[in-house]
């Protein structure tokens, strides 16, 4: 994951240092979710579309992001940030901030319970160290620091021990570009009779959280962002769930395949097999 970053200062890269790191995160993945859960049941005023007229961005995906880099201006003002609504800066203290402030906008315009908040935290490497994703809807709130497992409202959380492809639950995610989706449609089409089922969340942070907690056997979506899988990649992995590009090489954000590990090679064999990865 690239990530903007400067060069590494006073940046504390101990267990203490990464849980601090953590507890940050979550701090900030909270408030700014119920701000947005708060603002959206008060109804929307400002919805608009960026890359495509189906992907859409509304005041409070500003709003969310807009209280988590202020809050990190005053407590870490060292820090990078790269945002998906558009904040991107180097810091100097070797940490940047990944940060995506309401992930599934579609669902939190139609008022759908499958959106989340995502805020990890990545070394002057780019590695992710910390991260929290949270789910405003249903007040649960996913956290991993790397070396130290993921949880779930504070309690451990581990992937499935699916050992059968052919019984696997398989959360999956498409593009909002046209062309795009309509191939990922058909490779899911080919894949569904080879698993147990599909579903689709509509948030690929929030599916990842959901394959970290054995909810899911699986997830793969192609055409993402850092944002998209920072945190929940990490969440995803120190649950055990193997978590790759998905041709099974080392993860790629922009495709990510994340399954549990007695499923997971012959998963992406599949996907391969099916054409990907697409793009």
């Amino acid at each position: 994951m690239t990530v903007p970053t400067g060069p590494e200062r006073n940046h504390d890269d101990t267990p203490a240092g990464r849980a601090a790191l953590g507890a940050l995160a979550e701090r900030l993945a909270r408030a700014s979710g119920k701000l947005a859960a708060d603002g959206r049941r008060r109804g929307l005023q400002h919805v608009e579309t960026k890359s495509t007229t189906t992907d859409m961005v509304t005041e409070y995906d500003r709003a969310s992001e807009a209280l988590i880099v202020e809050t990190l201006a005053r407590e870490r003002p060292g820090d990078g940030v790269l945002g998906e609504e558009g904040t991107s800066f180097t810091g100097t203290s070797g940490v940047s901030w990944v940060i995506d402030p309401i992930d599934g906008t579609t669902n939190f315009l139609y008022d759908l319970a499958g959106w989340s908040v995502s805020v990890a935290a990545a070394d002057a490497s780019g590695t992710t160290v910390a991260g929290a994703v949270y789910l405003p809807v249903t007040d649960e709130m996913f956290t991993a620091v790397r070396g130290a497992g993921a949880r779930l409202d504070g309690r451990p959380i581990a992937a499935s021990d699916r050992a059968q492809l052919s019984t696997a639950l398989v959360g999956v995610g498409f593009s909002y570009l046209i062309d795009r989706r309509a191939r990922q449609a058909r490779l899911v089409a080919e894949l569904l009779p080879r698993i147990r089922d599909i579903r689709q969340f509509g948030s690929a942070a929030g599916h990842l959280c959901l394959v970290a907690a054995g909810r899911l056997d699986a997830f793969y979506e192609e055409g993402l962002n850092p944002w998209d899988t920072a945190a929940g990649a990490l969440i995803a992995e120190e649950a055990g769930a193997l978590v790759t590009d998905v041709d099974g090489g080392p993860l790629n954000p922009r495709r990510v395949c994340a399954a549990a590990p007695g499923i997971a090679a012959a998963l992406v064999a599949e996907l391969v097999a099916l054409g990907a990865p697409l793009t």
